[in-house]
């Protein structure tokens, strides 16, 4: 048998064709229609995000989750875990927005509100605030350690730590009421649970935006995996024309360049050096593409010095690319049947949540019966024991009667007027009495009806059971 040698590969060499070593990303800003949405959605967002949280409704934090009361505070809505159902619809109503948002115009969340996306933007402004632009950013990294570079790093991540800490610190402020956690992050009073999520909240905040950035929407974000399987040919996506500017390259903008056999694009590179994820689209469509429009600002400003038609670099689709479609036959299919279903779909759950929360009843009560053997009193009356937990969800103290029904003579021997805090659950024992002979021996359904004094349309009927001894 020949022998055959086995030649050793450098563990060098093998790290090399395993591992791409990271190449830092040095974001060129711009300015353009998709650049100043793009901002108009930052300032947005992060201004519902931190204001919110300072905003009052009858005398409490507006929005609130609390978890040690269990109880969700939404403006003039207040949730129970009984309402689980409310999150259920929530997360569908996410996802089936996130599939048509995809289904029409690609990643153009992660592009424009994605949290990522909006403080990687934030954290890159600060520094192009403080070190320059592009070519100066790059430089003074070059450059090694000084005392200018020191000051100015010390300087960017001073404010990007204390920008990420005051992010985490209003993050757990939707979970204990903001007021008390500034006295208590103030007096270093802060619980273990408060200061581990204030602290880690910050620290992913101060780390994904400040260091990894595009790295995490490139291999942590399973979005980008899957993005392809919401994807087709009338989707609207980022597309260099290649048809238009093919053959490319460096040209004096007073020369037909058509008369030399010439794309309109002037190879400058500046598609490339404002996208936060580095790629090249005139490569093609790629995972790593959020979908931004940082390069369509970018091409069109050389368009416009260079006399061309804007465009080269545009929202379109794989439809109108190769068919040579106007904007109204491609807008036509953008808005297709898939689409139509997913909007018709999440309509219909939006209306019929939107339905449900307006007629929520702020009422609640569960019935439980007392496991004792029934009481046959003197007079030969049956009487069962049964414990009423009434949870009131209004933010005011409420007073409820109670009756019972199912059962001719049926009565309650204790009060049935029931008087419950604002927002708060309360048990109460209720003792029934139904004359002998009425009912059955075993089992029989009667109901509670539970009404509220000052409100009657707010009344719950629960079933329950009275046992009869044989």
């Amino acid at each position: 048998m020949k022998h055959i040698p086995i030649i050793p590969v450098p563990i060098e060499e093998a790290e090399l064709a395993l591992f791409e070593e990271r190449r830092k990303i040095y974001p060129r800003s711009q300015t353009g229609w998709f650049s100043s949405w793009r901002w108009v959605l930052v300032l947005f967002t992060q201004a519902l995000f931190y204001g919110t949280a300072w905003l009052n409704w009858n005398d409490r934090q507006a929005v609130l989750f609390d978890l040690v009361a269990r109880k969700f505070y939404i403006f003039g809505l207040v949730l129970w875990p009984q309402d689980f159902i409310y999150l259920a619809v929530l997360l569908v109503i996410s996802a089936l927005s996130l599939f048509l948002f995809t289904a029409i115009a690609g990643r153009v969340f992660c592009g424009y509100a994605c949290p990522q996306t909006v403080y990687t933007e934030i954290f890159l402004w600060i520094e192009h605030k403080i070190e320059g632009e592009r070519n100066a950013r790059m430089k003074l990294d070059a450059l090694p350690m000084t005392a200018r570079k020191f000051s100015l790093k010390f300087i960017k991540h001073f404010i990007w730590i204390v920008l990420a800490l005051w992010t985490g610190f209003t993050f757990v402020g939707y979970f204990t009421p903001i007021r008390e956690l500034a006295i208590e992050v103030g007096s270093f009073t802060l619980g273990p649970w408060e200061t581990f999520w204030f602290l880690f909240y910050g620290f992913a905040t101060y780390g994904n935006a400040g260091w990894m950035r595009e790295q995490v929407c490139k291999y942590m974000c399973p979005y980008a995996r899957f993005q392809s399987a919401m994807f087709d040919k009338d989707t609207l996506i980022v597309t260099y024309d290649t048809a238009r500017g093919d053959p490319r390259g460096s040209r004096n903008k007073k020369i037909d360049h058509k008369s030399q056999g010439m794309g309109d694009c002037v190879d400058c590179g500046i598609c490339v050096q404002v996208c936060p994820t580095g790629i090249d689209i005139r490569q093609g469509l790629q995972y790593e593409c959020i979908a931004c429009g940082a390069c369509i600002d970018g091409c069109d400003q050389v368009m416009d010095k260079m006399g061309y038609e804007r465009g080269l670099i545009r929202y379109t689709t794989e439809h109108a690319l190769t068919r040579k479609l106007d904007d109204k036959a491609m807008w036509k299919r953008v808005f297709r049947m898939r689409t139509l279903i997913y909007g018709g779909l999440l309509g219909c759950i939006i209306l019929v949540a939107a339905v449900s929360l307006a007629m929520h009843t702020p009422l609640k009560v569960d019935v439980i019966k007392d496991r004792g053997m029934p009481k046959i009193t003197e007079a030969g009356a049956i009487e069962n024991v049964y414990r009423l937990q009434v949870m009131n969800t209004q933010e005011s103290a409420r007073h409820y009667s109670v009756a019972v029904e199912g059962a001719a003579g049926a009565v309650i021997v204790n009060p049935a007027n029931l008087e419950v805090g604002s927002a708060s659950t309360k048990a109460f024992p209720v003792r029934v009495r139904v004359p002998a002979n009425v009912l059955a021996s075993g089992s029989n359904r009667i109901r509670f009806v539970v009404k509220d004094i000052e409100t009657p349309e707010v009344t719950v009927i629960e079933k329950a059971v009275f046992t009869v001894p044989r």
